[in-house]
């Protein structure tokens, strides 16, 4: 458990200076080899002085003898790179793993890197390894020297590194590249975003393709240089206001373990209850389990069922936490149940001619939809995400025409949360999660979120939450992002403070304050949209199938938090967020 970051920086800036300390050794160990040599002396003359050879074979023998070692072409190089040298790069690879003895290793001290476009990626294609189009299907790839050659996605999990002209990137492994000048380093990272662009939309990148893709009210999602960023500022002033902001969140806490059991196998789901209790939902059957302010504990009752019906079931229906409603989606249908129906009766079961509970809201679109996820605000306002990336907002009035629309990244969301008070939307990808402001200022100064009202061209550009290329590779084969979720408020005024996120054998656990504050570290000498690598870790033996905060009314008095409970098919396990002794 603990923060990701500080394995990545050192150890790589350090290498340098070890290769250069290890020419000098080598150079001065050459220097003391001649040094060693005692010349001959003159008798003719009494002083010392080298005897003239008396031919060429002498002289060659002579040569050897002071067994002179000059640098390598190689180490000149790297000593001072040949500006003609297109494209050159250091290259280094991690190893070790998560072992004490992990570190970074010089693959090669000088190398060069290439985008090429092709339609083999694993392959080696001779025909087509330069920078054109090819026919056909194709994509852009990074080829490196001859040991990296992956297409450009987000699956490379590229992280740059400003300061030190560094780009670190997944490939069959992790991998790091340092440039020899600002210049090399800015052409690279221009090239990169560009041949990801095409790759991920079909489109050449430029000016006018963007605004095809994202439209011309998001602006600042092309270009987040442009993006009006006052909206984050004006949330983190709506923080310190919340009445949970008493109890700040300091950089020292940690999470500390207080139960882990084993459950009776087969957990696919956690469902935690805001009252005595919560539910572990297996593909058998459903474990009922008791809620303490430090987690949850013991067995209850067990309700068993088929396990065909319970995946059909769980595919269609979803019940939400932050109200009492029941809700549906299907790729081009929207549909909600609110059991707090003002009338008291939803459906009268006793009369009607079949015992189905029948939607009474919602809308079948006629296509183009592909909803895959929802999630709703304390007030009911709907939320979805959708397979090309979009994320829809629909207030409680109408289901039938979203207030906004978001545009896609180009990854699908596969699991979309909102806070309480709707002003912020956490969506899920497989490779990163989204994190989106509604909150706009109206033509008549009023401040209001996207549920209510057309934000027009008032959008902030989103943030994104990432794990480093190490922690990434380090998660696991299936280390795909699933289930982001804020902490778990249902009270107005009540401002979230975490969010977690589960990816192979890892729960991620970010400081929402932080993740929105503009000026936070993490966000220096970034290019593009911000992303936060600035988190905590819970590392399981096995893959973690969901982590979820409790209610805050589990928070003790010496925590900011509820504690969070994260669940592998065999065991779960529940942690308290406290103050570092």
């Amino acid at each position: 458990m603990g923060g990701s970051q500080s394995r990545e920086d050192l150890e790589l800036s350090d290498s340098d200076t070890e290769d250069q300390q290890e020419e000098e050794t080598e150079e001065e160990e050459n220097y003391q080899d001649v040094s060693n040599e005692t010349p001959e002396k003159s008798s003719s003359t009494g002083r010392n002085r080298p005897k003239t050879p008396s031919s060429l074979d002498e002289v060659e023998s002579k040569l050897k003898a002071l067994k002179l070692k000059y640098p390598s072409t190689t180490t000149r190089t790297q000593q001072s790179p040949n500006c003609n040298f297109k494209n050159g790069v250091k290259l280094y690879l991690h190893i070790g793993g998560n072992t004490p003895k992990a570190k970074w290793v010089t693959s090669e001290k000088l190398t060069s890197y290439s985008f090429i476009k092709t339609s083999k990626i694993n392959g080696q294609d001779e025909e087509e390894d330069s920078e054109s189009e090819s026919e056909g299907v194709s994509w852009w790839v990074l080829k490196v020297s001859a040991k990296v050659r992956a297409k450009v996605s987000v699956e490379m999990q590229l992280k740059t590194f400003k300061e030190q002209r560094r780009v670190d990137f997944v490939a069959d492994g992790v991998w790091a590249m340092k440039f020899f000048s600002d210049e090399d380093y800015k052409v690279f990272n221009s090239k990169y975003q560009d041949c990801l662009f095409e790759n991920t939309f079909g489109y050449e990148s430029n000016e006018a393709n963007k605004v095809k893709v994202y439209g011309k009210d998001f602006v600042g999602w092309a270009n987040p240089g442009k993006a009006d960023d006052s909206m984050w500022e004006d949330a983190e002033d709506d923080f310190l206001k919340s009445p949970g902001s008493v109890t700040p969140v300091r950089g020292n806490q940690d999470l500390q373990e207080e139960f882990e059991e084993a459950a009776n196998g087969g957990i696919q789901s956690l469902a935690l209850g805001a009252l005595d209790n919560s539910f572990l939902v297996g593909s058998s059957g459903i474990q009922v389990v008791k809620n303490f302010s430090h987690g949850i504990h013991g067995k209850g009752a067990y309700v068993n069922f088929g396990s065909e019906n319970h995946r059909n079931a769980s595919n269609l229906v979803h019940s939400t936490p932050k109200k009492a409603l029941l809700m549906r989606a299907e790729t081009n249908m929207l549909c909600r149940w609110d059991m707090r129906d003002r009338h008291g009766i939803v459906q009268n079961l006793a009369t009607a001619n079949t015992p189905v509970l029948n939607w009474t809201q919602g809308h079948q679109f006629s296509r183009g939809t592909n909803f895959q996820c929802f999630a709703s605000t304390g007030d009911g306002s709907i939320v979805v995400g959708s397979h090309d990336g979009k994320i829809r907002l629909y207030s409680i009035n109408s289901m039938r025409q979203a207030k906004t629309a978001f545009p896609g990244l180009g990854s699908p969301i596969t699991h979309v949360d909102v806070t309480f008070d709707g002003k912020w939307i956490l969506g899920t990808t497989d490779t990163y999660l989204i994190l989106i402001c509604t909150l706009f200022t109206d033509k008549d100064g009023k401040m209001k979120t996207g549920f209510n009202g057309r934000m027009g061209n008032r959008i902030a550009a989103p943030r994104l939450l990432k794990l480093t290329p190490l922690d990434s590779h380090l998660a696991g084969v299936n280390n795909k992002f699933q289930k982001a979720q804020f902490s778990w408020v249902t009270e107005n005024g009540k401002q979230e403070r975490h969010l977690v996120a589960t990816a192979g054998k890892f729960s991620a656990i970010w400081n929402f304050q932080q993740v929105k504050n503009g000026s936070h570290e993490c966000y220096r000498n970034q290019e593009g949209l911000k992303s936060c690598y600035c988190y905590k870790v819970v590392l399981k033996d096995d893959s973690i199938v969901d982590s979820r905060f409790m209610h805050d009314k589990f928070a003790v008095s010496d925590s900011p938090e509820a504690p969070l409970v994260i669940a592998t098919p065999m065991k779960v396990s529940s942690f308290s967020i406290s103050s570092r002794r």
